[in-house]
């Protein structure tokens, strides 16, 4: 049964040959407004198909940056990791086999052996130059240079990966890479090979895979070549493993960058196309892509309605890729699509959504043909439905009718077990302003479950709700569906189940309204007409997003509606990052930390256990800094869990942004208004600045007057202090700085200063805070110079040169935003226990061990109190 369209569809107009017919006021799905077709199209009806045929679309691009490209380059670089893991990890087996090898070798004949040698290679540089001549004469001249390339570019990694193995490479890996030549000559064999790694990517960069028997010629030659030199005892099976995947990563790596030969069909391509499966085009206009990429044309026909096109192509499918991955592996296969394997069956699986839409009577375009255009694409050709989507419809043009519309075609697509997925305002047409069409079904399901059904209502609320107000959007789902239908998306209603325009769409809402109440706020405050409470409370209603007041407005028809929110995911990304962090932190322990760089039997263990201590000190320290500036009562146990977690939190965050985040976040599940939650953090964070300031002020004058001002420490604080003023000054003259920074700063008094003078009232409260602080910096302090007393360090430098030491290069490491610092702080730290007088010897192991003790160590007591805090829901 065919759908069922509106009078206004375009199949009963007359289309003219020359140009597509224009309203002032609508345009056509997918149409530019102007309606331009081309001067010239259908001035020659009975020219050949495919001639004088006139499309409106940009030039292609000569080159595409194709997705599969960059998916291959990857799969390569995780099999040379691969390759160097197995090195390191199957020693016994690796060995065996290269034994197993040398030895059945000397049953081969030295003459086959010579002869197959001197034909591989030869034969491995005849067939890729011959077929570089057969290109040439057929005039594709880039394809060859595109080889070349990628050939020169693995030659040069073979050459950086044979000095590595050679130069520092872990003797593991080097076993398993090479061995002593034949003949017992003391020369090891080459890592990767300098000519099979450039032959294999000049094959893959230039396209033999399409010529099925230049590629078989190729591969013959390349495995009796690699077979001969296993076999003569010049290579070995790993070392030839990873030649191959040097040369395919480096071509298709090159083939991304670049760019391949566009094959992508034009729309002449389309046309005579669409001229072989009987249709008799025009014109055609690109209209813009639909969901996923999907090209789209509007055809004008010498005869008949106007033609809507969909194309789908090989590149289209390979494109969002990752995102496709990362949703399918983070929610369940019930609110995920599987995506089609092949272009034929995202063909089929397009059709049979479109044929089954019609079938139910919902409004959708008509669908009248399918083919293939060639071995890379294919098009699909719907009628054309005249109208605008939502996007393009003015908030005071979406009308309570147009509304009812789309979801009695929702609810005729339900029946039939039919869901959309795609309801977005990109796939609502209005045709007028009590009609609605749905467009975009290709990323449909067919017998669809109860939760697919449901996600499509919890998607279409928030669509409607985004431009008409959750009110409007639970009416018209109402007055269709019924409450109880609409209750039953409640649970839906939470933004992993929602489409990524959407979501996108309800930060930017949720962020303008935010940065909209707060202006406001500030204004009315500085003028008295509100005071501050009164403000927050304005600004903590602004906070509160749209998917929340849809809820309450669902509750508020149907009460009795299920609130526990649907578990759509399999896997939370804090799960994810807990096993990141955790692999990471292995890793970096195994390779950052060496135990000849502690010189443990050298390591002074009274003063070790000290060092402890004071670490461990720290936490208690932290904790006095936070309920100091915080003039609600936290419970100190539970505070002092929390920073202990923030030693996990640090492995995958730069350690200021990762404890701010943590802070906020545990004193907002303690009961604390967001608001102020934030500007208590902020507040602790402003005083700890301006505590590390006079510390370090401080020690540099203490260390200047205990060595008459001769150490470089001294010094480097006046440097210090004199470049912040010069900073000072050039931000107050550069007027787009100065602005900068002032709307910063006056957004973060705007909350700091009343929770101080909040806290002005409890001069206990101020005492804990600043005194955390100061303990904080001195429990650092004191492990760090345990940490050297503990190497015998201690005779050249005073507990006041290491607190300079300390304020000065564990800041300066930090600047550097990698996750806890790792790398610059140590660098940082060595750099300037040296400068300051500790031998080389001693403040290496030193800096080690502090950082074992305040950093390494915590990250296991941090991941169980990190768990601990959540499931109390503390964090």
């Amino acid at each position: 049964m065919a759908a069922q369209l509106p009078p206004d569809d375009g199949a009963d107009r007359p289309g003219t040959p020359d140009r597509p017919p224009e309203r002032p006021d609508q345009h056509t799905a997918g149409q530019p407004a102007d309606g331009a077709a081309g001067e010239d199209a259908g001035e020659h009806p009975d020219e050949p198909a495919g001639e004088h045929l006139a499309v409106d679309e940009p030039l292609l691009p000569p080159r595409a940056h194709r997705p599969s490209d960059l998916l291959r380059f990857l799969a390569g670089l995780l099999g040379i990791v691969a390759v160097f893991v197995l090195a390191q990890v199957a020693v016994s087996t690796t060995s065996g086999i290269e034994s197993d090898i040398t030895i059945n070798a000397k049953r081969i004949p030295d003459l086959l052996s010579t002869i197959s040698a001197l034909v591989s290679s030869v034969a491995v540089l005849a067939v890729p130059l011959a077929f570089a001549v057969e290109r040439l004469i057929k005039r594709d001249g880039l394809r060859v240079a595109d080889g070349v390339l990628a050939s020169v570019l693995a030659y040069g990694v073979s050459l950086g990966v044979d000095w590595w193995v050679a130069a520092s490479a872990p003797e593991e890996i080097r076993n398993a890479l090479t061995q002593f030549g034949p003949g017992g000559g003391e020369t090891l064999t080459d890592p990767v090979h300098g000519y099979l790694a450039p032959v294999i990517a000049y094959m893959t960069a230039v396209g033999m895979s399409s010529r099925p028997r230049w590629r078989v010629a190729l591969w013959i030659v390349v495995i009796l070549s690699g077979a001969t030199e296993l076999v003569n005892g010049y290579t070995t099976p790993l070392s030839l493993l990873l030649t191959v995947l040097i040369g395919w990563s480096v071509a298709y790596g090159t083939l991304y960058a670049i760019g391949s030969p566009n094959i992508r069909p034009t729309g002449q391509h389309l046309m005579i196309g669409l001229r072989k499966v009987g249709f008799t085009p025009s014109a055609a206009h690109l209209a813009p892509d639909g969901p996923g990429g999907t090209r789209r044309y509007l055809v004008v026909q010498q005869q008949g309605p106007l033609l809507d096109v969909h194309i789908i192509d090989r590149e289209q499918q390979a494109s969002g890729f990752f995102y496709r991955a990362w949703r399918r592996l983070r929610l369940r296969s019930v609110a995920v699509r599987r995506s089609p394997q092949s272009l034929r069956q995202a063909l089929e699986q397009e059709a049979l959504i479109a044929y089954a839409a019609a079938a139910s009577g919902a409004r959708a375009p008509q669908l009248v043909a399918t083919s293939e255009l060639g071995p890379d694409a294919a098009i699909l050709v719907y009628e054309n439905v005249a109208g605008r989507t939502l996007d393009e419809l003015a908030d005071e043009e979406v009308t309570d009718a147009v509304m009812a519309s789309f979801w009695a075609s929702v609810a005729t697509l339900h029946e039939r077990r039919i869901a959309h997925r795609r309801l977005t305002g990109e796939s609502l047409l209005a045709v007028d302003e009590r009609t609605g069409c749905l467009i975009n079904l290709s990323g449909g399901d067919i017998a669809a479950g109860d939760l697919t059904l449901r996600i499509d209502v919890a998607q279409l609320l928030t669509t409607f709700a985004l431009r008409t107000g959750p009110e409007r959007a639970v009416a018209a789902a109402t007055g269709v569906l019924g409450p109880a239908r609409v209750a039953e998306a409640l649970p839906l209603l939470q933004p992993v189940g929602l489409s990524r325009q959407t979501r996108g769409d309800l930060q930017r809402m949720t962020k303008e309204r935010k940065a909209a109440a707060k202006a406001l706020a500030l204004k009315q405050v500085a003028s008295g007409e509100r005071t501050q409470q009164q403000a927050e409370e304005d600004i903590a209603q602004a906070n509160e997003d749209l998917l929340a007041k849809l809820r309450g407005q669902i509750l508020q028809i149907a009460p009795e509606a299920p609130m526990a929110p649907a578990k759509l995911e399999r896997l939370k990304p804090k799960t994810l990052i807990m096993l990141v962090a955790l692999t990471f932190a292995a890793y970096l322990a195994l390779t950052t930390i060496r135990p000849d760089q502690f010189k443990v039997s050298q390591m002074n263990w009274a003063w070790a256990a000290a060092a402890l201590a004071a670490a461990a000190g720290s936490y208690v320290a932290a904790a006095m800094s936070l309920t100091g500036f915080v003039p609600e009562k936290l419970p100190f146990g539970r505070t002092v869990a929390a920073q202990v977690a923030g030693s996990f939190v640090k492995l995958v965050a730069p350690a200021a942004v990762g404890g701010i985040a943590l802070n906020t976040r545990y004193l907002q599940k303690a009961g604390i208004r967001p608001v102020q939650a934030a500007a208590s953090v902020g507040a602790s964070q402003l005083a700890g600045l301006g505590g590390h300031l006079l510390l370090l002020f401080a020690f540099g004058l203490i260390t200047g007057t205990q060595t008459n001002g001769d150490l470089g420490a001294s010094r480097a604080v006046i440097i210090g202090v004199l470049s912040a003023a010069v900073l000072a000054l050039v931000v107050a003259a550069v007027a787009p700085l100065r602005r900068f920074v002032v709307t910063r700063v006056r957004s973060l008094l705007f909350g700091v200063i009343p929770r101080m003078l909040d806290l002005m009232q409890t001069p206990r409260k101020l005492v804990t805070g600043f005194g955390g602080i100061l303990l904080l910096t001195l429990s650092f302090t004191a492990c760090l110079d345990a940490s050297v007393q503990a190497f015998g360090g201690g005779g050249h430098v005073t507990y006041a040169a290491v607190a300079v030491v300390f304020l000065t290069a564990n800041a300066a490491g930090s600047a550097i935003p990698t996750p806890g610092g790792i790398g610059p702080v140590e660098i940082a730290l060595i750099g300037a226990l040296t400068a300051a007088g500790v031998p080389l010897t001693a403040a290496t192991p030193a800096v080690f061990l502090y950082r074992l003790l305040t950093f390494w160590l915590p990250v296991v007591p941090g991941w169980v109190a990190y768990n601990v805090l959540q499931r109390k829901d503390a964090l």
